[in-house]
């Protein structure tokens, strides 16, 4: 029974705990947590993060690894009043230092000697300290979350989102959820995207099955095992189960599901196909936006297939492509993307640790890409991560598209480095699976991409090039290998 009107996201659990008390809300491998555990652990966790001094509206960070913890802390702060404010567990202790600093957060919740420069406590310490007496603030938090830029390279930034921690009960049919249903996360937590599509799973009264760390045999596993009907990827993930190959895949039932969301990437064409051809075209789904919130497309199999390439139609908020003069361009001209929310007086998120940079009320993520006549958008690449070769525009995304179509290639990432002759060339970063032949692979490549847009340089590491949520920093890429 799905949330029927608009709710406290503090109230969740306790909501589902009325009806179905012992039916499970988490699993993480052998753990499992009811409904009612989850409104109980998380209510204990509130009352003493309420007598450590956490006041409404204050930002909890929350370090912690995949797990039913994780959510527990998150539904911890929501009672308390406060905003999660979720990072990598696996983050250096500067980098978290200063994300703890940025955020001021009244209280940090993290693994024991995580975090070694600001007071932390672990959800167990927290919970053996609860104090039933502590009564919990009636206060719905005015941000529900409160995440890190996924692309930030520097000083870090935080995306507060300024809608309140309310149940949205639109927004689980959104994301095609079904109440009773079983929903398989592997992506981390800490992302936006794995992060918001959890809660809102919960909120339909999903069961949500949560992977430590994403292993593509075990996805296919789970899915079978749970006779799941939703699951969460990104391209990264849908390569490495693809390269699993047919006889494996093949090991596993997966006529449960109905819906398999990819997004936080761009989605390789050959790649795409695939997946539609093996699941269906009515059970992949793609979502394009930015956790910033602004707006978003969304496209189906089926529509991809009518529109290749493409990451769909509007869905919410507004998107419009402007020249570097700021000129609106027509469909089929490349430019770059700036966002706008549905309702332009009323932004959807606001920074800590950096400013907006809006022109006329849009603002700029730095993507690039066209819409055809029919209102589809086609993603480019990122404006920073163009590479200039010749005087002629190379996507880095491109040509990693065709390197990943190579079943020797695990990961890779493309990036710009100086040429005295072209100005700038395109060398490529590649993870092989097992042995891979440089001339193999460049011939692979020129029945692929044109010439100019061959990578003129190879380099080979034995080391994954994007993160489980299939994000890649190619401007450290760069400046790792170039001499200061």
């Amino acid at each position: 029974m799905p949330v029927s009107n608009t709710l406290p996201l503090a109230a969740l659990p306790a909501w589902f705990a009325q009806s179905r008390p012992d039916e499970p809300a988490l699993i993480c491998g052998t753990d499992v947590c009811s409904w009612a555990e989850l409104d109980a652990r998380s209510a204990a966790v509130a009352r003493s993060l309420v007598a450590r001094g956490v006041r409404p509206d204050d930002m909890v960070t929350i370090a912690l690894p995949n797990g039913i913890d994780f959510v527990v802390a998150c539904f911890a702060a929501w009672k308390a009043g406060a905003t999660p404010q979720p990072v990598s567990s696996h983050l250096p202790q500067i980098e978290l230092d200063a994300i703890i600093e940025l955020a001021r957060s009244s209280a940090v919740i993290a693994e024991p000697g995580l975090v070694t420069s600001y007071s932390s406590s672990s959800l167990d310490e927290l919970i053996a300290a609860s104090d039933r007496s502590i009564m919990l603030p009636d206060h719905v938090a005015a941000s529900w979350k409160a995440p890190t830029s996924g692309g930030s390279t520097g000083r870090p930034k935080i995306i507060v989102a300024t809608a309140n921690a309310l149940c949205d009960p639109e927004t689980p049919a959104a994301w095609r959820f079904q109440d009773g249903g079983t929903a398989i996360m592997p992506g981390p937590l800490y992302h936006t995207g794995p992060f918001g599509t959890t809660i809102h799973a919960l909120t339909a009264g999903c069961k949500v099955v949560i992977m430590p760390r994403f292993d593509a045999g075990e996805v296919l596993a789970l899915v079978d095992r749970h006779r799941a009907d939703w699951l969460y990827l990104v391209p990264t993930m849908m390569n490495r189960i693809w390269k699993l190959g047919d006889e494996a895949r093949a090991r596993h039932d997966l006529s449960s599901l109905k819906t398999m969301w990819h997004l936080a990437a761009p989605c390789p064409a050959w790649l795409k196909q695939a997946w539609i051809d093996w699941l269906g075209g009515d059970v992949i789904w793609e979502l394009y936006g930015a956790t910033e919130g602004m707006a978003a497309t969304v496209i189906n199999g089926t529509e991809w297939l009518e529109h290749p390439g493409s990451v769909g139609k509007m869905f919410v908020g507004s998107i419009r492509i402007l020249d570097d003069a700021g000129r609106e361009l027509p469909p089929g001209e490349t430019g770059e993307l700036f966002m706008r929310a549905a309702d332009p007086a009323a932004d959807s998120f606001r920074y800590i640790g950096a400013e907006a940079e809006k022109r006329d009320g849009w603002q700029s993520l730095g993507d690039m890409g066209h819409f055809d006549a029919e209102g589809y958008l086609y993603l480019a690449d990122r404006r920073g991560d163009m590479i200039i070769i010749g005087g002629a525009n190379v996507y880095p995304a491109e040509i990693e598209a065709a390197l990943e179509e190579h079943p020797q290639v695990e990961s890779c990432a493309v990036i710009g480095l100086p040429d005295d002759d072209l100005g700038a060339r395109a060398h490529a970063i590649v993870q092989p699976r097992g042995v891979i032949d440089e001339e193999a692979l460049r011939d692979f490549l020129a029945d692929r991409l044109v010439r100019y847009k061959r990578p003129r340089s190879f380099e080979f590491v034995d080391m994954p090039l994007r993160d489980n949520a299939g994000k890649v920093r190619r401007s450290q890429l760069r400046a790792e290998r170039i001499a200061p």
